[in-house]
């Protein structure tokens, strides 16, 4: 028998799947064969924590906003994205990129994995610059690398967090930081945090490295204007993005002078997303997390557990 809540948001679920596979194409819009060859479980496999936490939507999604947020804190960092990219004219791009490669260093296998990242670092390679303060940078810098790296897993792990529904197991946090920060390590990064004490660790002792400048502001400006089609009435672009903000770390709301009305904003957005989070599951039964695992031969639903 149709469950009533199957009945509820079936009238939504086409609706976000024709929006989701028009935003961000399966496959990242690239040639990554998810289904071929059998059996191989890529960088991680079935059992990782990382094909659970980045299976999840809507949290993927809100992180990766929020890991932008933050990454607008680094002057270096943003002086790449200032000097080497076309963030104002075409910042889906940008988002559609990084879900490519997240998803393809998570989920494709291994040979396809390995050839995104080597890809990503022969871009690395020609992003060399120099910061608003004189100071040289360079995309391949190990300690950028890390910095967004960081950004990236943490956001992540806080929109699987606040938006899947499922619980965190002890431990789940530590395993999930510490396989995930093998692409890091092959993209060059080093001195890796690989578990939550280390994250911890980490943000605190960049801290006196980050500002908020002129440039953050415009790239925030930029984000907050982006055109996202959204597929349900009610579930607006700024309901995502007040979402995203809703993961950062306290300090990072005082650093990006974020006032007490966006952040009872933020909170507000969160609670809708979390609303509607169930439906997009229900809506992508067939995506690129369940086609790998189609490919080593479990079930999809594998996925929504913790061993």
């Amino acid at each position: 028998m149709t469950s009533p809540w199957n009945l509820l948001t079936r009238p939504a679920r086409e609706p976000i799947r024709r929006w989701v596979l028009s935003a961000f194409p399966r496959g990242g819009g690239g040639h990554v064969d998810y289904d071929h060859p059998v059996g191989d479980p890529g960088l991680f496999g079935p059992d990782s924590a990382t094909w659970r936490v980045h299976s999840d939507f809507p949290g993927m999604l809100a992180g990766g906003l929020a890991a932008l947020m933050l990454q607008t804190l680094h002057p270096l960092a943003l002086a790449g994205v200032w000097d080497h990219s076309n963030f104002r004219e075409d910042l889906i791009g940008r988002l559609r990129r990084t879900t490519s490669f997240v998803s393809g260093t998570s989920y494709a296998p291994l040979d396809q994995a390995q050839m995104l990242i080597e890809r990503v670092k022969q871009i690395h390679a020609q992003v060399k610059g120099v910061g608003e303060d004189g100071r040289p940078y360079a995309a391949d810098d190990p300690d950028l690398l890390t910095w967004v790296h960081v950004t990236e897993a943490y956001s992540f792990l806080q929109g699987y967090r606040r938006y899947s529904h499922i619980n965190l197991p002890a431990g789940a946090a530590d395993r999930y930081y510490d396989e995930v920060r093998r692409i890091a390590e092959a993209l060059g990064a080093r001195d890796v945090p690989a578990s939550e004490a280390e994250i911890t660790t980490y943000f605190r002792r960049m801290r006196p490295e980050l500002r908020f400048t002129e440039r953050s502001r415009e790239v925030l400006a930029v984000l907050y204007r982006v055109r996202l089609p959204v597929p349900v009435a009610g579930l607006s672009r700024d309901v995502f993005l007040q979402a995203g903000a809703a993961l950062l770390p306290p300090w990072a709301d005082a650093l990006l002078e974020r006032t007490p009305l966006q952040r009872a904003q933020s909170r507000l957005a969160a609670r809708a997303l979390w609303s509607v989070a169930p439906v997009f599951r229900m809506a992508l039964p067939d995506g690129i997390a369940s086609r790998a695992c189609a490919r080593v031969g479990v079930a999809g639903d594998t996925l929504h557990r913790w061993r």
